[in-house]
């Protein structure tokens, strides 16, 4: 019964952010300015004119319609990874449980500091210890379960700061530029270090990203029959790491086409920004910088989470627009005053 209301506020939830993405579809349809969240500085600017340039036909820049990919890292690109990525989030509440079957756990790093909700020690543990920890916490599961716990807890778990779910914490500015790449015959993909099955079951209500255009880390599964029931197993094993220069191995994996546009906000996204400018033709490459504390949050080269450091610096020398938010967005949430 738990899991039933879950579905049920999951499902009007849902609704809520399918009517609210329909609206802003039909604005960057029917709007003289697609962008209307931006403010009309050069980012703005480089996107519009990115845009007009591939799509103009017969003009040395035009990109036919199947070669209109664009990609977008997920945390801090599309939505707020401060002060820790929600599937980080999610995979703690998760181990709080999983731990009552593991009492070593509370001197064994990485699970002490998961258990303990230690950021920097979580941070120190580097990739190899998150990938610990999102393993454990699910071993042995099946991908069904997975997925039921994760609806549940996105339907129901508010952000401590904002008092909002996860999944209303995205960025309207970004919400308007999938719409406004869709409208001009784009492919829009979410190219993530978060695990693939956690992103897969929202992406489609809140960005307009089908499952199928989803990149994502995996872990191992299996095949089993389960008292005659076939199943899938999340088994104890990483698969791949859709980060740094896993990025664009993922991307030539899962989309087989190079990108043509790419946005993301941290040194995680430095190689996919570096493949997608190195090819020919009109590129465009964005990195949101995150520089709005009072709205936001403003980090960069010594975040914990999200770090930006090398890509910020390689940015001026190879093209790269970097996003201002506090001077280049005039909303960041939808549901901001006006």
């Amino acid at each position: 019964m738990l899991w039933t209301r879950f579905f049920l506020k999951l499902a009007t939830f849902t609704g809520f952010v399918i009517a609210a993405g329909l609206s802003i579809v039909s604005t960057a349809l029917a709007q003289s300015d697609p962008l209307p969240s931006w403010n009309d500085t050069a980012p703005k600017a480089a996107i519009i004119r990115f845009v007009k340039a591939v799509t103009a036909e017969g003009s040395a820049g035009f990109v036919p319609v199947d070669e209109r990919i664009a990609v977008f890292d997920n945390e801090g690109t599309l939505s707020v990874e401060q002060p820790l990525p929600p599937q980080l989030s999610f995979e703690l509440d998760c181990i709080q449980a999983a731990a009552l079957e593991h009492p070593d756990w509370a001197t064994t790093p990485p699970f002490s500091a998961a258990l303990e909700r230690n950021v920097k020690a979580l941070a120190q543990a580097g990739e190899d210890g998150l990938a610990q920890i999102m393993v454990a916490s699910h071993a042995g599961w099946s991908t069904s379960a997975y997925e039921t716990t994760l609806s549940g807890w996105i339907a129901s778990t508010r952000d401590a700061r904002f008092k909002r779910l996860h999944t209303e914490l995205v960025y309207k500015p970004m919400l308007e530029l999938l719409a406004y790449l869709r409208a001009n015959g784009f492919r829009t993909f979410v190219v993530s270090n978060s695990g693939i099955d956690f992103i897969r079951p929202w992406t489609e209500a809140i960005y307009g990203v089908p499952p199928n255009q989803v990149v994502g880390s995996s872990i191992k599964t299996k095949f089993e029959l389960t008292g005659g029931r076939p199943a899938l197993i999340r088994v104890p094993e990483l698969n791949f790491v859709s980060d740094n220069a896993g990025k664009p191995v993922a991307i030539h994996e899962a989309i087989g086409h190079q990108p043509i546009a790419t946005f993301g906000n941290s040194d995680g996204d430095l190689e996919m920004l570096q493949w997608t400018m190195m090819g020919r033709g009109p590129r465009l490459g964005m990195i949101v910088h995150h520089t709005d504390a009072e709205r936001e949050y403003a980090y960069d080269r010594n975040a914990d989470f999200g770090s930006l450091e090398k890509a910020l610096a390689a940015a001026p020398a190879n093209g790269w627009t970097v996003i201002d938010m506090k001077n280049d967005w005039k909303t960041i949430f939808p549901f901001e005053q006006k």
